[in-house]
């Protein structure tokens, strides 16, 4: 049983992934269909993030009522209503109002599916879940090419994308009863007694205590919060880079920056292997460092083809590093709050990448875009910092913990 309902949670995080390209790769074509200016988008690019992260914030408390299962189906309604709505919008402000549960279902389900699985799947889990994320946001843009390509019907490319989450709405409404059933018999995390006792004496630790009060748990928020920042900072000024300071050509500049999530999805594959050998811990310290290498190779002024190899090895540095945090959340800060501080994390993963990629972009508008690879680099160094000063402190709390349990 376990086994058949870790596909429906593939497919749930492949239909989370579709949505979160189709409106970069539709917009040329809505923005003159609906005559508005192409900065725009970014309008409606907030909405859907101040959204996600409101609903990221409030999932812990939401999850908590109703159940990872109700409030996944509820989410993925809400989904599926909102690109209907994105397909029948008449007017600009049609788009921004159906951005709003676009935004609340993603934050919801985001949070809920992930800390399911980090409480009752192995850690290789996580991070081919996450892959198959990175397959959604790949099928997404393809989707809507293939509806724009030569009619510009732009609404036929929402439209399919909409039919596969409502098949998906049908298919969480079938197997609804399945998630308490799995959940009793998945316990993962707690299969040896000292793992058992850990959490227990981290479940007491927390008890009393407000989830961002939790001592390392705003640390983990900004390790996210950098994380995130690099990663859309990547994808969103890669190519102007690769133009402005690189002298390539745009399409050249743009199937390189392709490279950097090629990077990410293969990487999240191999990693979920690697699992089976190392902790998620060290492959965390691993993949930053990695990150950081691939960083000093767009720094440093080598010939334009190590720039290419640089984003690759961006992306397979970070591959590891989002999906080892969410399933390390447990058991750095015990099971019962692992909820609400997985909602907190994502709020900060989204605030990183609503929020950084426009300072790097003030930044080169005042200065020149040859900052960029400094920015992420500075990042990287900074998310680096945050993960060590978190291990160091949580080494000696369960260090103290052993000692007491023995």
């Amino acid at each position: 049983m376990a086994t058949f309902f870790l596909i429906i949670i593939y497919l749930a995080f492949i239909s989370l992934g579709l949505p979160d390209s189709l409106l970069g790769s539709a917009w040329p074509v809505m923005s003159m269909d609906l005559n508005v200016s192409l900065g725009t988008a970014g309008i409606i690019s907030m909405v859907i993030a101040g959204s996600t992260i409101v609903s990221s914030l409030l999932s812990g408390t939401v999850l908590k009522w109703f159940g990872t299962g109700k409030v996944t189906l509820v989410s993925c309604i809400m989904t599926a209503v909102a690109l209907l709505g994105f397909s029948w919008s008449p007017s600009l402000i049609w788009l921004v109002i159906c951005a709003i549960p676009l935004g609340i279902g993603a934050g919801s389900v985001d949070a809920g599916l992930n800390n399911y699985v980090a409480i009752h799947y192995k850690a290789h889990h996580m991070s081919w879940l996450h892959c198959f994320w990175g397959v959604g946001a790949t099928l997404g843009p393809m989707i809507m090419a293939s509806s724009i390509s030569g009619n510009n019907l732009w609404r036929q490319g929402y439209l399919i994308v909409a039919g596969v989450q409502f098949i998906l709405v049908v298919i969480l409404f079938v197997t609804l009863p399945l998630w308490d059933k799995v959940a009793k018999r998945s316990h993962v995390i707690n299969a040896e007694a000292e793992h058992e006792a850990m959490n227990q004496e981290l479940d007491q630790i927390a008890e009393n205590t407000k989830p961002w009060n939790i001592k390392g748990v705003k640390l983990a928020m900004l390790t996210f919060l950098f994380y995130c920042g690099i990663e859309a900072s990547m994808g969103l000024w890669g190519s102007s880079f690769l133009v402005n300071i690189k002298d390539l050509p745009a399409a050249t500049a743009a199937q390189w920056v392709s490279w950097f999530y090629i990077g990410i999805t293969v990487g999240r594959m191999i990693t979920g292997f690697i699992t089976f050998k190392m902790s998620s811990r060290m492959l965390i310290r691993y993949g930053q460092l990695i990150a950081l290498f691939g960083t000093l190779l767009l720094v440093l002024p080598f010939p334009p083809i190590l720039s290419l190899v640089g984003f690759t090895i961006v992306g397979l540095g970070l591959a590891p590093i989002f999906p080892c945090m969410l399933h390390e959340t447990p058991a750095r800060f015990g099971k019962k709050k692992a909820q609400s501080i997985m909602g907190f994390q994502m709020a900060a993963a989204y605030t990183g990448s609503t929020l950084i990629p426009p300072l790097l972009g003030l930044l080169a508008t005042n200065m020149n875009i040859s900052i960029f690879p400094w920015f992420v680099s500075i990042f990287a160094i900074a998310m680096l910092l945050c993960t060590e000063r978190l291990n160091h402190f949580l080494k000696k709390l369960h260090v103290g913990i052993r000692k007491s349990i023995q």
